[in-house]
């Protein structure tokens, strides 16, 4: 399994959010991953999904089924929630970034 953690890391912004520590209002939530809107978006539509489970960076997963699983599963919810909101739209892009704390 990737570099995780299952409590909240309180310098991880993104755990916090994660484990429901913040004001942040999640868009999708279940017991792999969280999604929300992004505070400064980039775009008209911008959500974040994120991994339950803190991952430090996109290095840390490898090539094993359940890491393969989660990243579909992470571009699933996304895409659902595009189609929801956007049911009209084409396109949509991915980006992976790395969760800077303390603990990583």
């Amino acid at each position: 399994m990737p570099t995780t953690t299952t409590s909240p890391c309180l310098p991880c912004l993104f755990c916090q959010i994660a484990n429901s520590s913040t004001s942040t209002s999640l868009l999708h939530q279940d017991d792999r991953v969280v999604a929300f809107q992004d505070i400064k978006p980039a775009a008209f539509r911008h959500y974040l999904v994120i991994p339950v489970h803190h991952i430090s960076t996109v290095n840390d997963l490898k090539r094993r089924p359940e890491d393969y699983s989660l990243v579909s599963h992470m571009l699933n919810v996304g895409k659902i929630l595009l189609e929801q909101d956007a049911p009209k739209s084409i396109n949509y892009s991915k980006h992976f970034i790395e969760r800077r704390t303390s603990h990583t």
